[in-house]
């Protein structure tokens, strides 16, 4: 008989069900007590009166743990400092969409070479949320791969669907039963409608196929995340923070029966794929706050300990420490001055 299935299939490795590695790797109390706690402060900035800025910052991506501790620890000072005015929310992502080949994060490739050890990949990253939540960090992260929520999405306080995946029925599906306010990004021309159309999706009762904790293939029934919103991060023809931008955002959102509630990326088509831009785009955005606005709730920041990006593959011990290998950030203390600018020209709204 002719095989008919898996000719391009090279190997099948079997991964840890989630419910054995939640159990191995358990959240505590007070981590549980913090997720809820923060998504709930979240919540308040995203749709209700409560004036702090949100503000996601952090490296583009994990893949240094070492490293990344270090960052956390800085930075968890950092937020302590500036509570009163700005939620500050760490980056921790783990997975990378590629536009056609490359490193795809963490969980993926946790040892940076072509060994593929996702088993491995996944219980480091658990590990590392709950290091960053046990400094009182909230946790931010994309969810790529529709499978990867039931691994880590508990330990979760913040989540985004990526510009490549925003029109995906899959990933929408998955947003509606997920825990935690959730950003959709405009897509990669710059449109906003797509984004706008995930909301409203994410935000019904929707039924999939997934897995359950047992890793068992099942139909999951959900009622709808009401927590969605939108970011813009820019797209082909440009950057769309303008205050033109922003006002056709707000109108586009009021015509769907959605709160004006946007939140802007500052990396990616807003500074031109040049992180050192990002501070002059969270600028553009306090003027506007500044103006009057009270659309913009909140922004994100690609950031690490040093600037840049850093090419790879290479030998592991040829790469910077603090530096991203994907995206480019801006470095510590172009941050730690950042992060207080901001602070300061918040202060007008809490007189």
């Amino acid at each position: 008989m002719h095989r008919t299935s898996d000719l391009n299939v090279v190997e099948t490795r079997a991964l840890p069900t989630p419910a054995a590695l939640l159990a191995e790797l358990p959240k505590t109390a007070a981590q549980a007590a913090f997720v809820a706690h923060s998504r709930e402060d979240i919540h308040r900035i995203i749709f209700t009166g409560d004036q702090r800025f949100l503000l996601l910052i952090g490296p583009c991506s994990i893949h240094d743990l070492d490293a990344g501790r270090d960052y956390a620890r800085r930075l968890a000072a950092l937020a302590r400092e500036v509570s009163d005015r700005v939620l500050i929310v760490m980056r921790v992502y783990f997975e990378k969409p590629r536009t056609t080949v490359g490193w795809k994060g963490l969980v993926m490739h946790p040892h940076l070479d072509v060994s593929h050890d996702s088993a491995a990949g996944h219980r480091l990253g658990r590990s590392f949320l709950r290091d960053v939540l046990d400094l009182g960090l909230p946790t931010a992260t994309e969810f790529l791969d529709p499978i990867t929520p039931q691994y880590v999405a508990d330990l979760v306080c913040w989540g985004a669907i990526g510009a490549r995946t925003t029109e995906s029925q899959t990933h929408r599906q998955m947003a509606s039963g997920l825990s935690m306010p959730l950003g959709f990004k405009n897509s990669t021309d710059g449109s906003f409608q797509a984004a706008i159309n995930a909301i409203k999706a994410a935000g019904q009762p929707q039924t999939f196929l997934g897995i359950n904790l047992d890793g068992a293939a099942s139909a999951i029934v959900t009622r709808g995340n009401p927590n969605c919103h939108v970011v813009l991060r820019g797209g082909a023809a440009g950057p769309n923070y303008s205050p033109a931008h922003i006002a056709q955002t707000e109108a586009l959102l009021v015509k769907a029966g959605l709160p004006k509630s946007i939140l802007v990326d500052c990396s990616h088509d807003n500074s031109a794929k040049k992180p050192e831009l990002q501070p002059e785009v969270m600028r553009a955005l306090l003027a506007q706050i500044a103006a009057g606005n009270t659309s913009i709730m909140g922004a994100m920041i690609e950031s690490n300990i040093g600037a840049g990006s850093q090419p790879f593959p290479v030998p592991k011990e040829n790469l910077r420490y603090g530096v991203s290998i994907t995206d480019g950030c801006i470095d510590w203390t172009t941050t730690e001055n950042l992060i207080r600018e901001i602070h300061t020209a918040l202060a007008p709204r809490f007189r």
